[in-house]
């Protein structure tokens, strides 16, 4: 009997909606990253885009705990001499509270070529409201 490899056109992609209000940071990133691995999925494979589309809301209103709302820092560079910017989680929340969650989840899923297409089918709002309503069915 030969092994089973699924192919990238029988792959379904369904569509999850999480409220991120109240919930914390990292268990949420996890869940998340593997929703966007496919890893619940009984045909799972590594080499293939598997993800589903999935639609975070409340981004603004995710939990840390501890003192990290002042004490941690996301770090990123120009290029250039002396370019380095630091900002603390709640200057990014104040700015850009999607990016937080972007941020780990991105940090959580295997540093490949996938990574970058796995994150097109995250989408983040930092408030109740998306575009994505009709794709859910109203039950």
């Amino acid at each position: 009997m030969k092994t089973y490899s699924p192919k990238s056109s029988e792959i379904t992609r369904a569509w999850h909606l999480i409220d991120a209000k109240d919930q914390v940071l990292g268990r949420l990133a996890t869940s998340v990253a593997n929703l966007l691995m496919g890893k619940s999925k009984p045909i799972f494979s590594r080499h293939l885009d598997m993800a589903d589309h999935i639609v975070v809301t409340n981004a603004a209103a995710v939990k840390v705990t501890g003192k990290k709302e002042k004490q941690k820092l996301y770090r990123r560079h120009s290029g250039y001499p002396g370019g380095m910017v630091v900002h603390t989680l709640s200057q990014v929340r104040a700015a850009h509270p999607d990016r937080i969650i972007i941020h780990a989840v991105s940090g959580m899923l295997p540093k490949n070529k996938l990574q970058d297409r796995l994150l097109t089918h995250l989408h983040v709002y930092p408030g109740p409201d998306h575009p994505y309503a009709s794709n859910f069915k109203q039950s």
